[in-house]
């Protein structure tokens, strides 16, 4: 055996401090963006069922939530309005004083250094559920760009640092930047949801939006899960009209898609780690079958060892506790 001649990789893995100095990958609270969830009403803190520990909060009860966020040093939340008023063209959207512009104003006065973004799309305020004009059950493209520019404006007027278009209309981006700036927010930075795939994975999300389709699907807007190249062509148009992060969403089974899109553009990457993800690891830990410590921070570093720069995730609070030992 003594000619035996191989490479002793496990010389880097010797002790913890060692393998803490060879590490390539590593997860930070700078790196999180956290949802929240805003309804219309008084004294409300529900948590959604299919979703635990996550909650709706209604405006009067909003400020604990910000403030736990900001005292984990979480610089970043994503603001989703859900209204109790809907229409055929979601007004709610882009009315000046609808509730996600006053979550929006209501954020920024009481943590002004907290970076607020707003998702901007239209399924939660329609009453049809989808993600903008519907004409003889067709969802409009061109028709819908109006409607998403005005409600990024109205978002940026409320205070939103970082607009978040996740409609997947074509041209959204630069239906929103031409909107953004004509009205006198060329500082506002876009993060489009560039690549959004048509997900099982967003059930969760659509009880916590309150933003199921009332009929048909998605997926003639949306994204083709088997589809790895068109993701390339979905972002490089956004860069092209002036996209300032790309999003993969979801993230965990599109790993690759957060590579290829990390190893073919130079702007930041954000991982959307979805809703349905958050519930399969919260279902197996409550359940006993996963530590779910362990399983949510190796989940995290996946997501970064892919090529994402930032995660928005509904683990954002445990995760910065875990890993700061709180």
């Amino acid at each position: 055996m003594k000619d035996l001649k191989f490479n002793r990789h496990r010389r880097l893995r010797g002790s913890a401090n060692i393998r803490a100095m060879v590490r390539e990958t590593g997860l930070h609270k700078e790196d999180f963006i956290y949802p929240i969830f805003v309804v219309e009403g008084e004294n409300i803190k529900h948590e959604i069922s299919s979703m635990p520990n996550v909650f709706h909060f209604s405006m009067d009860r909003l400020g604990e939530e910000l403030d736990e966020v900001v005292d984990l040093g979480i610089p970043s939340v994503i603001l989703f309005g859900v209204p109790n008023d809907k229409d055929a063209v979601g007004s709610q959207a882009y009315h000046d004083h609808a509730i996600t512009q006053e979550a929006i104003r209501f954020a920024k006065e009481r943590h002004p250094d907290l970076v607020v973004i707003a998702d901007t799309c239209l399924c939660q305020y329609t009453d049809h559920g989808h993600c903008g004009v519907i004409e003889e059950g067709v969802i409009l493209n061109d028709e819908s760009l109006d409607l998403l520019a005005r409600t990024a404006v109205s978002q940026a007027k409320a205070g939103a640092d970082i607009i978040a278009p996740s409609n997947m209309m074509d041209g959204f981006v630069t239906a929103i930047r031409y909107g953004l700036d004509e009205a006198g927010f060329q500082h506002i930075p876009i993060m489009s949801y560039s690549v959004k795939y048509a997900s099982a994975y967003y059930g969760p999300f659509r009880e916590a939006a309150h933003s199921t389709p009332q009929f048909g699907d998605r997926k003639t807007y949306q994204m083709d899960p088997a589809n790895r190249l068109e993701a390339l062509r979905e972002a490089a148009s956004d860069v092209e009209e002036g996209a300032d992060y790309l999003m993969v969403k979801p993230a965990l089974s599109y790993l690759d898609v957060i590579r290829e899109v990390r190893d073919n553009f130079d702007l930041p990457i954000v991982a959307y780690n979805v809703s349905g993800e958050y519930a399969m690891v919260k279902a197996a830990a409550l359940n006993g079958w996963v530590d779910e410590e362990k399983i949510v921070l190796e989940t995290l570093l996946s997501m970064k060892r892919a090529g994402a720069d930032i995660i928005l995730t509904y683990h954002a609070k445990d995760a910065v506790r875990w890993l700061e030992g709180k």
